[in-house]
């Protein structure tokens, strides 16, 4: 659970449509993952929303947030 309280729950009962839910807890649990690899999540999904568009289903293990903090390090080595 990503609040961790229990009565959270129900604030998201009605989220709106029927999978609007679905798509809110996916969300969250990238942003969570973020969070506990010490990734900045605003930064992540800025770069991969943006990327996606153009991505093919078999690139998308490689935007996961463990996969996109490996290429952190060579990407400032690069730009250095």
């Amino acid at each position: 659970m990503l609040c961790g309280a229990p009565h959270n729950k129900k604030n998201w009962l009605f989220v709106g449509e029927a999978r609007a839910g679905q798509r809110g807890a996916i969300l969250y649990t990238l942003i969570e993952c973020c969070r506990r690899r010490g990734i900045d999540p605003f930064s992540y999904l800025r770069e991969v929303l943006t990327r996606l568009p153009s991505m093919t289903n078999h690139q998308i293990p490689h935007i996961t947030p463990a996969a996109w903090q490996k290429t952190r390090p060579a990407l400032q080595t690069a730009a250095a």
